[in-house]
C-alpha cells in the first residue's frame, strides 16, 4: 500500500507494487470520495438540490464506513491487473510498508478476495501467510479486519472488493453486511454504460487508434461536426473530460 510517481492515477494505491510488472494504463475519472459541497452567495450559504443530494450521500457513506476506525480500502471493477477506481483510507505508513514489500502478491486477504465472493473476517481466514502480512499489519494498528468481494458475472471478469480495519474489536455481522452492500452499490454504479451507440463506439475506437478528428471524419465519410457530436455524446455517457479519456474508458470496459 505507497505514494507513487505522477504517472500513476492513484497516488495512494495498493496496486503500486505491480507497476513494474505491466504497462497497463487507466483512464482518469472523478474521485469516489463523497464531499460535502456548499455554494456561497453574498456571504450566505445556498445549497442546490444537487448539493443536498451530495451531502446526503456523504452522510450515508460516513455512517457506513464509520466502524472502520483505522481505515479501509475499496477497489472497483478490477480487471486483468488494476481497478477502474480506488478509494484508499488506510494509514500511510502501512500503505508504504505494504507496497515497498509487494505484499499484494502474498496477502491472504487479497488471495481470498480474488477467489471468493461474500464476506469474511481476517481472523476467519484459513490461507497461508508466508510473508506474515496480517501479523505485520497489527504492528501498524490494523488488528481486526473484514473483507468483502462481489462479482456480477460480467463478461469482462471485473470484480470489486473492500477491506476494512479497526484496532479494538471484531466487526459485527451487521457492520460487515453494510460494508458488503456499500461495495456492491459502488460496483453497480461503475458498470459500463449500455447506451453508447454503435457510431459513438466506432468513433472512440478510431480515437484510440490515434486518428485525428479530420482523419476520423474522412474515414467514415461524415463531417467533422458529426464526429464532434458523437464524441461529445460519448464523453457525457462515460463521464469523461476528453475524447482520449473516453476512448481509454471504453477500452477498459471492453467496448472497443
Amino acid at each position: 500500500m505507497s505514494s507513487l510517481s505522477a504517472i500513476w492515477r492513484f497516488p495512494n494505491s495498493l496496486y503500486g507494487c505491480l507497476l513494474p510488472l505491466t504497462r497497463h494504463t487507466l483512464p482518469q475519472s472523478r474521485p469516489l470520495k463523497a464531499k460535502h459541497i456548499e455554494s456561497r452567495r453574498t456571504g450566505k450559504t445556498a445549497i442546490s438540490l444537487a448539493d443536498e443530494k451530495q451531502k446526503n450521500l456523504g452522510r450515508c457513506t460516513d455512517d457506513v464506513l464509520a466502524p472502520a476506525s483505522v481505515g479501509y480500502y475499496i477497489a472497483l471493477r478490477v480487471g486483468f491487473a488494476f481497478p477502474l477506481e480506488e478509494l484508499n483510507e488506510l494509514p500511510k505508513a502501512w500503505v508504504d510498508h505494504y507496497t515497498q514489500n509487494r505484499f499484494m502478491l502474498h496477502d491472504p486477504v487479497i488471495r481470498w478476495i480474488y477467489g471468493n465472493t461474500g464476506s469474511i473476517r481476517w481472523s476467519e481466514l484459513d490461507l497461508p501467510d508466508p510473508m506474515r502480512v496480517l501479523e505485520q499489519a497489527q504492528v501498524f494498528g490494523l488488528r481486526y479486519g473484514a473483507a468483502v468481494a462481489c462479482f456480477d458475472g460480467n463478461r469482462e471478469g471485473q470484480r470489486s472488493f473492500g477491506t476494512f480495519v479497526r484496532a479494538d474489536r471484531e466487526f459485527t455481522d451487521e457492520e460487515i453486511l453494510q460494508f458488503q452492500r456499500y461495495v456492491e452499490k459502488l460496483h453497480r454504479a461503475k458498470a459500463p454504460p449500455t447506451n453508447l451507440t454503435a457510431a459513438e463506439i466506432e468513433a472512440l475506437g478510431m480515437v484510440k487508434r490515434g486518428l485525428r478528428l479530420k482523419q476520423v471524419a474522412h474515414e467514415l465519410g461524415v463531417t467533422e461536426g458529426a464526429i464532434k457530436q458523437r464524441l461529445k455524446n460519448a464523453k457525457t455517457k462515460l463521464n469523461a473530460q476528453t475524447s482520449a479519456q473516453a476512448a481509454a474508458m471504453a477500452s477498459e470496459f471492453g467496448l472497443i
